[in-house]
């Protein structure tokens, strides 16, 4: 693993010092005058969380807006791929090698996650391979100048979003003792090597080597906690199956309109074969458990799938259907890897 370059920890008085040393010429500079938006938060931060006006004001004049971070986000990467496109991404045998090393390397630490939160080991795997290549590629965007772009430049209806996430950033720094200005990440402001957005690594992060910090930069033991955390703490179903391939009956109409009411589970299992589709690995005692309907175009045609509990769980990491897809399979890719390994002589 290539951690990223260690955070600049610095004492409360010592950062607003270095924020007043550091400003950007006028040109450059985030003010209230030009971006309302910004004395709302900082007025809120100052009123409600003892934040120090004159310190925010000058490190935002130290923080650019990026077009680039709105181009994209208009342009998520799934929206221009079919499906096998987006899924050779992800589910290579590079990332599979590598995620076997990642496995074997941190293996005591994952089996003590999966047996306090319930989930599996090759799922924290596979998320950490998906979001940052093991931790290798967590980012190269200012965190600051991201959620700044997102929060007051950027598409009307993500603003409020944003502007909570940075409200959440700035505390997260505060409480951590950590330079905003130090921090990098992807385009819309995730961190780390589990690419936790503010507000979850607030929520969700967890110091699970118990050092006293709650590191996702630097730290697999506590990337690795947060992930399962964050999976229990959205009610992840151990032992319970991800999805069931769906056949839809060729003879009859199957009812397409399951698709239309989302990917949170709904329809009992037992329903889908009146609705036109046949599902397979449904054991009898799983028939009363709700499912969603999701289908992915591929170059052979449609393909369906009744998604269980467990894959809403992981679109709550990224709602995008590959993404969710994606993981699940390399998930499944890697725990065969990693038993055909422990059965060798």
């Amino acid at each position: 693993m290539n951690p990223q370059p260690r955070l600049s920890r610095l004492p409360g008085i010592a950062l607003m010092m270095l924020c007043s040393m550091l400003t950007l010429p006028a040109s450059q500079a985030i003010t209230p005058t030009e971006y309302p938006a910004l004395g709302t938060l900082v007025g809120e931060l100052v009123n409600e969380q003892g934040f120090e006006q004159q310190a925010l004001l000058e490190l935002f004049k130290q923080v650019e807006l990026r077009p680039e971070i709105n181009e994209a986000m208009a342009r998520p990467a799934e929206k221009a791929m079919a499906w096998e496109e987006y899924r050779d991404l992800f589910v290579t045998p590079q990332r599979i090698t590598q995620g076997l090393a990642f496995w074997r390397q941190h293996a005591d630490t994952l089996a003590k996650a999966e047996q306090q939160y319930g989930v599996p080991a090759a799922l924290v795997v596979a998320i950490i391979g998906v979001e940052t290549r093991y931790g290798t590629h967590a980012g190269r965007h200012q965190v600051m100048a991201s959620l700044s772009t997102l929060a007051f430049a950027g598409a009307p209806r993500r603003q409020p979003f944003f502007t909570a996430e940075l409200r959440a950033f700035l505390l997260l720094t505060q409480a951590e003792n950590i330079d905003p200005l130090s921090i990098k990440g992807s385009y819309a402001g995730a961190m780390g090597i589990p690419q936790f957005i503010p507000s979850s690594y607030r929520e969700y992060a967890v110091d699970f080597d118990g050092d006293g910090q709650r590191d996702l930069w630097n730290n697999p033991a506590d990337a690795i906690g947060s992930v399962a955390n964050y999976f229990r703490q959205h009610q992840w179903q151990t032992g319970q199956p991800v999805l069931h391939p769906a056949l839809a009956d060729a003879d009859t109409d199957a009812d397409l309109s399951l698709l239309e009411k989302g990917v949170k589970p709904h329809t009992p299992l037992a329903d889908f074969p009146a609705a036109g589709y046949q599902l397979q690995g449904v054991e009898p005692e799983q028939r009363a458990a709700p499912a969603a309907l999701i289908k992915l175009e591929t170059v052979e045609g449609t393909t369906y799938y009744a998604t269980r509990q467990n894959f809403y769980v992981i679109t709550r990491y990224n709602r995008a259907i590959f993404y969710a897809m994606a993981v699940h399979q390399l998930s499944e890719a890697l725990d065969r890897g990693r038993h055909s390994a422990l059965q060798r002589p």
